[in-house]
């Protein structure tokens, strides 16, 4: 596993420096929610994701990294990879969303509900889970796994397990972030060799999963 601190101050100094703009810029939230009833039956109608169907919460993220990750199933940066299954039955979704306009209104409605809480947690080292978090996650993702739109890193906090779980994995596995127009994700796959150990990769969802 590569653990050099050369290679995280790089990542976070990349992330640093690509900046981001938030915001809908107008977007037409009556017209998004209406957009939005066709992820309601896997996202959860609070967009707070159902974990039965596999869905993550995105309530809680923020506008831009939203606005790609649609960007990126429709175009294919996301989800080509034949291991991940999900990831391709979500471009199909994703191609329901028409347009660039389409994209902000449906984006805009999901940013302006309420951010949901954890609904479960896990046993875990409660002391490992943080200092594993804050030596290898927190510097982009922020306290508590909160986010940092100044760092293009999403919320962590208030996504259930398995999500969790499957990302980090999919990064550590190339199946997630090798596109090479899916810059922050090869960046995030870098990241994914931190944890060295099945129980410091337990212990940091468990945190995560506390907050």
């Amino acid at each position: 596993m590569i653990r050099s601190k050369q290679v995280f101050s790089l990542v976070v100094f990349l992330f640093a420096m690509s900046g981001i703009t938030t915001g809908s810029r107008g977007a037409d939230l009556e017209l998004g929610k209406a957009l939005y009833g066709t992820c309601a039956g896997c996202h959860g109608e609070d967009a707070a994701g159902i974990a039965a169907m596999n869905a993550p919460a995105l309530a809680g993220q923020d506008f831009a990294y939203l606005v790609r990750q649609l960007e990126h199933f429709k175009t294919g940066v996301r989800g080509e990879d034949a291991r991940d299954v999900l990831g391709t039955q979500m471009q199909g979704m994703a191609d329901t969303v028409a347009d660039d306009g389409a994209v902000e209104n449906v984006v805009a409605y999901i940013t302006s509900l309420p951010i949901p809480a954890s609904s479960r947690t896990i046993e875990y080292d409660k002391r490992n889970g943080a200092v594993q978090y804050n030596a290898s996650c927190g510097a982009c993702h922020g306290p508590g796994g909160k986010g940092n739109v100044s760092m293009n890193a999403p919320r962590l906090a208030g996504l259930d397990e398995a999500y969790l779980r499957r990302q980090y994995a999919n990064f550590a596995q190339g199946i997630r972030g090798s596109h090479p127009d899916d810059r922050y994700g090869r960046q995030m796959q870098m990241m994914a060799t931190m944890l060295s150990t099945d129980k410091d990769v337990d212990d940091v969802i468990g945190y995560l999963l506390s907050q």
